[in-house]
């Protein structure tokens, strides 16, 4: 039996390029995981008999990206080991590569997830667990530990009420610029996160220059990166770097999730083998 992996690069292979439709079902939205009791447990009334996931495109298509990026780079398994766990990573794959989509979303829920983070109420002999919100909140922020970063900054003047300071982020949010300059938008908004620079200090009555560092991260270069650019315009969006430089180390565009507002539903596009290929739970 082939893995959910090959099965994608077949149907790529295999496909004309009017058609590179995927036939079997990824990552479906939602999902239903049955509790089967034992012989014991015949004259008892299980807690629960099944769970039932509503909501899920708010992980799936980070999963989805998640599976393709450990496939396509072969070291990155072992790299997301030090940050996800390598039981985790592995029983992941394990799941991903034969179709378990339900049980692999329940992986993520409560391996990764906070209780907070999700909804859940007990509905006839049913346990529903609700994902419904955004992205960041059920998926990045829980890949705090692998895209925290500093950033130094000093005041020139000596009598600035804070000289020193420390501007720590858990998550990349990348602002579009205030004012529209020329070149690539992504690029000029990603330095200026990023990148050194010298500004008027903001601090009540200083009047200095505040030099900033490097950012860097915090528990060094992680494997991937996830930008958050939701408050970017669609129109601004339509041309993506395939490359980007962050504190000193090179990245590569793998995919992007997209949100469809109409819908309030997440799809996500990930590259393979030079392919591009869109994928949605609900479709």
């Amino acid at each position: 039996m082939k893995t959910l992996f090959e099965e994608i690069k077949a149907s790529i292979k295999n496909n004309y390029n009017q058609d590179r439709s995927f036939w079997r079902p990824v990552l479906p939205w939602g999902g239903v995981f049955t509790i089967k009791a034992g012989r014991k447990a015949v004259s008892c009334t299980p807690l629960y008999v099944e769970i039932r996931l509503k909501n899920t495109c708010t992980i799936d298509g980070f999963l989805m990206l998640l599976y393709v990026i450990l496939n396509e780079n072969e070291n990155f398994p072992r790299e997301l080991s030090l940050h996800l766990g390598r039981e985790f990573v592995d029983c992941f794959l394990y799941l991903m590569d034969t179709y378990s989509f339900t049980t692999v979303k329940l992986l993520w829920i409560w391996d990764k997830m906070e209780k907070q983070q999700y909804k859940s109420e007990v509905h006839k002999a049913s346990l529903i667990i609700d994902l419904f919100g955004n992205e960041h909140d059920n998926f990045t922020k829980n890949l705090e530990n692998l895209m925290s970063t500093i950033q130094e900054s000093y005041c020139s003047n000596w009598r600035c009420p804070i000289r020193v300071q420390e501007d720590q982020q858990r998550t990349i949010n990348i602002n579009p610029p205030q004012e529209i300059p020329h070149g690539n938008l992504i690029r000029l908004a990603v330095d200026e996160l990023f990148c050194s620079k010298i500004e008027l200090c903001e601090e009540r009555g200083c009047g200095g220059l505040r030099e900033f560092s490097q950012r860097v991260f915090c528990h060094g270069a992680p494997p991937f990166v996830v930008l958050n650019m939701q408050h970017w315009k669609s129109e601004d969006l339509a041309y993506v770097p395939y490359h980007l430089d962050l504190s000193d180390h090179k990245y590569l565009l793998e995919g992007a999730t997209l949100f469809n507002k109409e819908e309030h539903h997440y799809s996500a596009a990930f590259q393979i083998d030079g392919h591009w290929m869109h994928y949605d739970g609900l479709r």
